[in-house]
């Protein structure tokens, strides 16, 4: 279990992200937690070249209902790109059970980095299954901070930060989800995030 206590960026000083675009061939695993933030980042991510496939881990979401119709655009999103998708099987109970005290920290706080910690290492396994280096569309909201998200990903050598907010990225995620008509989700994943 990751110690929440002591801030990502005491325990690793972090770098900012570099990329040498259409240099670096490697396949990239990409962590998508939904097609509105995952859509823009994949655009980018083509743009430079790289071999792309989408990897769907996010047992985090508060039902297997809300996975699903989360999935069904990410489906789409795969489609309209001609990558590859793998999804990470839903098992709901196995978050609740890494979580398991922070239940009652507020959206953005100490339950955030385990909840990345998890989607992370599930996405960093299988990455090194395939040979490839990773990243993940978590950095493309304005309600994730950046900072955390690379300090967890540091934990992996194969890890590369992508900082997807930067340009726009964002605005452009939201202008393919009105193009595309992909579901968009008024709350993170789960239940603890969704507002009254």
């Amino acid at each position: 279990m990751i110690d929440t206590t002591v801030p990502f960026a005491e325990r690793k000083a972090l770098q900012e992200p570099h990329h040498n675009f259409g240099e670096e061939r490697t396949m990239l695993l990409l962590h998508v937690c939904c097609a509105p933030c995952a859509s823009g980042c994949v655009e980018r991510l083509i743009a430079t070249g790289r071999e792309v496939r989408l990897y769907f881990s996010n047992s985090n979401i508060a039902t297997q209902e809300e996975f699903e119709r989360r999935l069904e655009s990410v489906e789409r999103l795969a489609k309209i790109f001609d990558l590859g998708l793998e999804v990470d099987p839903y098992d709901h109970e196995s978050w609740r059970k890494a979580i398991a005290g922070l239940e009652g920290e507020p959206e953005r706080g100490r339950r955030c980095p385990v909840c990345f910690w998890r989607s992370l290492g599930r996405t960093a396994h299988r990455a090194a299954e395939l040979g490839a280096k990773f990243a993940t569309t978590l950095t493309v909201s304005p309600h994730k901070p950046s900072r955390v998200i690379f300090g967890v990903g540091s934990a992996w050598h194969h890890f590369e930060p992508w900082d997807f907010k930067k340009d726009d990225g964002f605005k452009r995620g939201r202008e393919l989800v009105r193009e595309h008509n992909f579901y968009l989700q008024s709350f993170c994943g789960c239940e603890f995030s969704i507002r009254d």
